[in-house]
């Protein structure tokens, strides 16, 4: 046991595993951290693309949820099923309506279609499928390397190696005290490849909290019952709605509207936001209303939900995160930890740079493999002419610089005067308000 245990905590085992692992699979992990970096500002890239999906000239109120289903619907007569509105998340974007198994994807494991329409005027501006945009197919590249279920199941398990490809590296930077103040510096005049191993070291020690929550959030996302083992909750994956609701009323010819099933699902939690209203399929179908509290973490897919009633109207169940246990509470964390949500725009370019990481990781650690097994030569680097652009950059910012405040100066100096008239004119203004006011109370 002792002999075990001496072995399991020896370098060369543990660099033997680092190895391993980045030969075998480091690829892959460039690949899905390229792919979940890009994807963390999805909206933003499919905005750039798609310069229609922004509305410019944000005016009024939104049309109502009646009227905009019903045009969905006109625009695609022949999808019969429920449709999922998601509310815009900013004044300037669209509602986007979702059918999940179209007949065109209907086999592949989620491709959906995503209608966009403008909530002002309830126009239907552009539908695509799933997959065939640029960022879906980034994102189905993140979460399943474009192989359906097998896909989705190996990135799952490449998430438990990269954990061990973390720890393990981590387990050969750690540093003695003295060794610990050479860490950020990168060597450029010992060869590419002493550069690479410093930008390596480096990288991977900023990187490596990041990358463990990263790797063990895919890996509950990717595996849902290992969430619920962990968390000792059902019902709390990402993307699922908890309970099956059904109607038990008669159907008749006065079914509840869309905005009034809203309506009533609001007078529950006045104070949410309504995210998303998913219609009903069949006779037994009841409208699906997902709303989101301040105190839920997750504010694209949260997890307050109101069930009702088409034919009757009524409340038929209703789910409350702040009456959820410790470990859906926990649950809720998952998904919006992995995707950088719940820490905000900071957090969520911090993620970002993480996840680039992984790409410059491989190519330095392979690089430094190749020099160490005599298949690539070191080469000399010079940095010169970096070191003169960026010189030329900062001479630049400061010459604008200086421009900027000369002409600050100038235009304050012309427009002190004046300001200082006007002060002296507000002054004697204030001055008459507050005598007429004393000469009155004492009159």
């Amino acid at each position: 046991m002792k002999k075990m245990c001496i072995l399991l905590l020896s370098r060369t085992v543990w660099l033997k595993v680092h190895l391993y692992i980045a030969l075998s699979v480091g690829f892959l992990f460039a690949l899905i951290g390229l792919s979940g970096s890009l994807s963390i500002y999805r909206t933003e890239i499919d905005q750039l693309f798609n310069p229609s999906l922004v509305i410019e000239k944000p005016q009024g109120q939104y049309q109502s949820l009646d009227k905009i289903i019903d045009s969905v619907r006109a625009a695609h007569p022949d999808r019969h099923g429920s449709w999922t509105l998601e509310m815009p998340n900013s004044p300037t974007s669209t509602i986007t309506a979702w059918f999940d198994k179209p007949t065109e994807t209907f086999f592949e494991l989620y491709a959906p279609l995503m209608v966009s329409v403008n909530p002002y005027t309830s126009e239907v501006i552009m539908s695509r499928f799933w997959g065939q945009t640029l960022t879906t197919w980034l994102m189905d590249l993140h979460t399943q390397l474009h192989f359906d279920r097998l896909g989705w199941n190996t990135v799952g398990i490449l998430g438990f190696f990269l954990c061990v490809s973390c720890i393990s590296g981590l387990y050969l930077w750690w540093p003695s005290l003295t060794q610990l103040f050479q860490l950020f510096k990168l060597k450029t005049n010992q060869g590419l490849m002493k550069l690479a191993y410093d930008l390596h070291r480096l990288l991977g020690i900023l990187t490596t909290i990041p990358l463990l929550v990263l790797s063990c959030t895919g890996i509950l996302l990717s595996f849902p019952a290992t969430l619920e083992l962990f968390t000792g909750s059902s019902g709390m994956e990402h993307g699922q709605t908890g309970k099956s609701i059904t109607s038990t009323a008669i159907p008749n010819n006065h079914p509840t509207g869309l905005a009034a099933a809203t309506f009533v699902a609001q007078g529950l939690f006045p104070k949410a936001q309504l995210r998303r209203v998913t219609t009903p399929t069949g006779d037994s179908g009841v409208y699906r209303i997902n709303l989101r509290q301040n105190s839920e973490v997750n504010k694209k897919h949260p997890f307050t939900t109101v069930w009702v009633d088409r034919w009757s109207g009524q409340i038929k169940e209703v789910r409350n995160p702040t009456q959820f246990s410790e470990g859906e509470t926990l649950a809720t964390w998952i998904w919006p930890l992995h995707t950088g949500e719940t820490l905000g725009s900071k957090g969520r370019f911090i993620w970002f740079l993480s996840g680039m990481s992984l790409f410059i990781l491989y190519i330095s650690g392979l690089l430094r493999w190749l020099c160490r097994t005599h298949k690539m030569q070191d080469k000399d680097i010079d940095i010169t002419p970096l070191k003169y652009f960026l010189s030329q950059q900062t001479k630049k910012i400061i010459s604008i610089t200086r421009v900027t405040l000369d002409l600050l100066i100038t235009k304050a100096k012309i427009e002190l005067p004046e300001l200082i008239k006007i002060a002296t004119i507000g002054v004697e203004w204030l001055k008459k308000i507050i005598s007429n006011s004393v000469n009155k109370k004492s009159s």
